[in-house]
């Protein structure tokens, strides 16, 4: 059964919705795990400070809550194509204003103001200025690709839109992990938007260059390479080592298949931040390596099902957006979870779907929501296929039928002065060649693309590059076929760098 029978059928194919499916429950694996570690790891600390056992649960649920709603909202009434219009512009703004008030108004927890305290609710803004960022990335980029912007304008929209708030945020919260993630995010969007090599290279050696410089002059940063040797931190392991090396503990404890669910050592307040940054750690321990590889399963499978959605994007904005967004979100999972084995210096980074923090939470939820809006227009009529609905014979030319076909069908002779006068063609028979298309309108051929040129007379015949039937008419290349008892045409749309 051909894709668009399907399609009619309201079956929707494979290539669509195994993808959207994969996505959508490998975050709510990723969901339920992490309220059962962030009660488990938690709850001694709530207990500690003379609270409920659950109350960071009840916290997350509700924050969980609210992000699949907000998800759920924009995979079915947000086209992703609005993304690249004044949305985009409206969410950005509000993101750089919530910055510009946490520099100025911001609450500091351990040594940096990354808070913003919105009166019951505190929230970490740097965590949708990374949506923010992968959207304004992908709108430019995509206006760019459609003419609408030149080089020169697109540099200078990316150093005002893009790279100056980055900095800014750099700037006043010393939030180098987000940057780092960020800059993940909008390499992955030039990837996909496919930037010369020539250019994307050496934007990639900045990075790195950048994440070097801001390590080596900056003090605190600096004592974080611990990590390659915690115990030799001045103080046996006793200083910024520390955490680490009881991270090390954990996952040597947890073994093969851990140590049961709730049955951690670690948690009782030597692993410090255990149900946020070092919640891995938990998982390792009481889950074993098992669990362990499961939740990296978990995230490799959203990678891939993003990664997919992209591949079947109906447009370029929408595989920037799909993959900018899958790539930046897995990043930094990685991030957390290498903190926590010891492969990166600790960033202070949550892990997505898991840690506690309902700031992470929304954000993550709602980056796969744009994801799955994607999806969703994937499933839905796709826009060349709209086209190709509209289009009408507006002239085909074929060589002379043979005896038999004569006498069962001749050619209607009609058909050209028909086309001429911007008349649908006569029901009838043709044979292949070269034909023009385009929408048919009350006053004639619309206008689109200009045609190759002259008609050939004979199939298989490339066409000349001489005088066009009509200007700014659309010219494809189809395969006319008899059918009973109608006239039918196949179009076969371009799937190249721009489609049809």
């Amino acid at each position: 059964m051909s894709l668009l029978r399907r399609k009619s059928a309201g079956v929707l194919p494979l290539e669509v919705c195994v993808p959207r499916i994969v996505c959508m429950l490998a975050t709510l694996a990723l969901v339920l795990v992490g309220l059962v570690m962030v009660y488990s790891a938690s709850s001694i600390t709530e207990l500690v400070n003379g609270q409920p056992a659950a109350k960071s649960l009840i916290s997350q649920a509700v924050y969980a809550v609210f992000g699949i709603a907000c998800a759920l909202a924009i995979f079915r009434f947000v086209p992703y194509h609005l993304w690249s219009g004044n949305l985009t512009w409206a969410i950005w703004g509000v993101s750089v204003l919530l910055i510009l008030l946490t520099a100025v108004a911001g609450k500091s927890v351990y040594g940096a103001q990354r808070w913003l305290e919105i009166g019951p609710v505190a929230i970490q803004p740097s965590e949708f200025f990374k949506i923010a960022a992968v959207l304004m990335a992908a709108k430019l980029l995509y206006q760019a690709r459609n003419g609408e912007a030149d080089n020169r304008t697109l540099l200078v929209e990316a150093l005002l839109f893009i790279i100056a708030p980055l900095m800014f945020l750099y700037a006043t919260q010393s939030d180098l992990g987000t940057t780092l993630v960020c800059a993940v995010g909008i390499l992955a969007v030039m990837w996909l938007g496919e930037i010369p090599t020539r250019i994307f290279a050496p934007l990639i050696g900045c990075c790195f260059g950048f994440g070097i410089l801001a390590v080596v002059f900056s003090g605190y940063r600096s004592g974080r390479m611990v990590f390659l040797n915690p115990w030799n931190d001045g103080a046996n392991g006793l200083d910024a080592g520390y955490n680490i090396i009881h991270s090390f503990y954990a996952f040597a404890e947890g073994g093969l298949l851990g140590v049961g669910l709730g049955n951690s050592h670690e948690k009782y307040q030597y692993l410090f931040a255990s149900d946020s940054d070092f919640i891995f750690s938990i998982i390792g321990e009481e889950l074993g390596l098992i669990g362990a590889l499961l939740v990296i399963a978990g995230y490799l499978a959203i990678l891939w099902a993003g990664l997919q959605i992209a591949r079947k994007a109906d447009d370029g904005m929408g595989a920037m957006l799909a993959g900018g967004l899958s790539i930046m979100l897995v990043a930094q999972a990685f991030l957390n979870m290498g903190s926590a084995i010891g492969v990166f210096p600790t960033t202070g980074k949550p892990l997505p779907f898991i840690s506690s923090g309902g700031s992470s939470m929304i954000a993550s939820l709602l980056m796969m929501g744009i994801i799955l809006s994607v999806s969703y227009a994937e499933g839905s009529q796709q826009v060349y296929e709209k086209r190709r609905a509209s289009l009408h014979i507006l002239r085909a030319d074929a060589p002379a039928p043979s005896a038999e076909r004569r006498s069962r069908a001749p050619y209607p002779s009609g058909l050209r002065e028909q086309a001429h006068r911007g008349q649908a063609p006569s029901r009838g028979y043709a044979y292949g060649g070269w034909a023009s298309y385009g929408r048919q309108t009350s006053g004639g051929p619309s206008y689109g693309r200009q045609p190759y040129g002259r008609q050939a007379p004979n199939r298989g015949q490339a066409p000349s590059r001489g005088q066009a039937p009509y200007r700014g008419q659309s010219a494809y290349r189809v395969e006319a076929y008899r059918s009973e008892p109608a006239f039918q045409v196949g179009v076969r749309p371009y799937r190249g760098r721009g489609r049809l």
